[in-house]
């Protein structure tokens, strides 16, 4: 069960990477990056963040270069959150397919 604290957490990391990456693709038309959810351990070590990436065409190179970039990501995380956080987790990044996985269940069904 997670606490009211680790989901405040996650609420706040989920915002302020999700503005990161709206800064990151201005100068990519046509990409859109938002993060659907954001799962925060609870020794506030880690987190887990998974992204929806549009295109899905694009999703591999992308994904990719996202977890090159993670200490720079964190860095500018950091910066944004140093007053509410005193440690900046870990961050490992995902794709978030449960849109693939509705679509698919929705072809299925108009079968």
């Amino acid at each position: 069960m997670k606490s009211t604290r680790l989901k405040k957490i996650g609420r706040l990391l989920q915002k302020e990477l999700g503005d990161i990456f709206l800064k990151q693709t201005k100068g990519m038309p046509g990409t859109l990056i938002s993060v659907s959810a954001v799962r925060v351990s609870p020794d506030l070590g880690l987190a887990k963040v998974y992204v929806s990436i549009f295109p899905s065409e694009k999703e591999p190179e992308i994904l990719e270069a996202i977890r090159a970039n993670t200490k720079a990501i964190r860095f500018d995380l950091g910066q944004r959150v140093h007053l509410q956080l005193r440690k900046i987790p870990e961050l490992s990044f995902y794709i978030d397919d449960s849109l693939d996985y509705i679509e698919n269940i929705d072809n299925l069904l108009k079968k």
